[in-house]
């Protein structure tokens, strides 16, 4: 199966910056909203990512690693297409189309590609962080980090952009015993290794060739 991975964090906390140590050969970014990178690297990007789109690209495996950036936005675009919809049905429609993404990700597709999922986090009234959704109504039907066996919290301070690895109780950052220390810089490379070692997931790569554009 693959590993579905969640990186959590504000706008601006630098969870599209961590992706600056790959090789543009390793990953291909699938961009939900077609944001510009923020580094002059260039990467291999599909822009304007939809649900299906996302399906098909990871069904080719060409990658060892791909990123959905902006994953909160699959279920925004779909509450704006839907907007005019009464009813409480459509945000079950949603909450099921987000959860069989993540779990074809995690059966259907090999053992050895990593997906990442870059995604805006949002504070609750008593202060916990939690990945954002569209409200009470689809977190009653589904709470995404429960998908995940790793979920990364992105933060700054007056130190820089960081990686927090684990809750303090008001986040909802999760990973395996001894795989990563508390806090790390935010380099989703260096993370994507210790994945692979703690694993022992294939690292190499191989030439892939698509209908891409880069960057």
């Amino acid at each position: 199966m693959g590993v579905p991975v969640m990186v959590i964090g504000k706008s601006g906390s630098g969870k599209t910056t961590s992706l600056r140590n790959f090789d543009p050969s390793e990953v291909l970014i699938l961009n939900v909203v077609n944001k510009p990178l923020p580094f002059r690297k260039k990467m291999n990007v599909i822009k304007n990512a939809t649900y299906g789109v996302i399906g098909q690209t990871l069904a080719k495996c060409r990658y060892k690693a791909y990123v959905i950036d902006d994953s909160q936005y699959l279920l925004a675009n779909e509450m704006f297409d839907r907007a005019k919809e009464t009813g409480y049905g459509k945000f079950t429609d949603m909450a099921v189309r987000f959860r069989n993404m993540i779990t074809y990700i995690q059966n259907g597709i090999p053992d050895d590609i990593i997906v990442y999922m870059l995604h805006h986090s949002e504070t609750a009234e008593d202060g916990s962080v939690k990945a954002k959704t569209l409200g009470k109504m689809l977190d009653n039907q589904l709470t995404v980090e429960g998908l995940f066996g790793i979920v990364i919290y992105c933060e700054s301070d007056s130190e820089g952009h960081h990686f927090i690895t684990q809750s303090n109780g008001m986040t909802t950052a999760k990973s395996p015993m001894d795989l990563f220390d508390l806090k790390i810089d935010n380099d989703l490379k260096m993370v994507d290794t210790k994945i692979r070692e703690y694993y022992d997931i294939n690292q190499t790569t191989e030439e892939k060739k698509d209908d891409t554009e880069t960057r």
